[in-house]
């Protein structure tokens, strides 16, 4: 399992490679994502606090990647944060997220990105529950529930 230790190291030094990348154009993805998904997965903005549909969503099912399809987050490993966005203890799989120092705003915090297409998925913190005692704070528009 991982724990922020992994994640400094990932951030430093390189996330496990995917098992498939998926690449398109500006245009392509304009293409297929809404103009709210293509600014959070593309251009890395946050949706509102508690605006995501996501937020208090309590289906069972996986939480994939909104641009690839890539799963990223199992509903078992959701959680709520009360900071208004879906949040997970740990991704599906070590390489299904890649992670990047993030220093804007004036704080460095860790951008998780999805790690087949580059989207933009939120950042993960060190205060999250057991066992992992991290929290991926992740923003709804990056993910599609497919319920199981």
């Amino acid at each position: 399992m991982l724990n922020w230790n992994n994640i400094i190291k990932f951030a430093n030094h390189g996330t496990p490679a995917p098992e498939r990348r998926v690449e398109k154009t500006e245009a392509e993805w304009r293409e297929i994502l809404t103009e709210n998904q293509f600014k959070i997965t593309r251009l890395a903005f946050t949706e509102r606090a508690g605006s995501g549909e996501y937020c208090s969503s309590h289906e069972a099912g996986k939480y994939n990647c909104v641009c690839c399809a890539t799963p990223l987050f199992d509903s078992t490993i959701k959680f709520e944060s009360g900071t208004g966005w879906p949040s997970f203890t740990a991704p599906i799989a070590e390489n299904a997220a890649n992670y990047i120092k993030d220093e804007s705003h004036g704080m460095i915090r860790v951008e998780t990105t999805c790690n087949t297409c580059d989207a933009h998925l939120g950042h993960v913190f060190p205060d999250g529950p057991a066992p992992s005692g991290l929290r991926y704070c992740i923003n709804s528009d990056a993910l599609k529930l497919e319920q199981s």
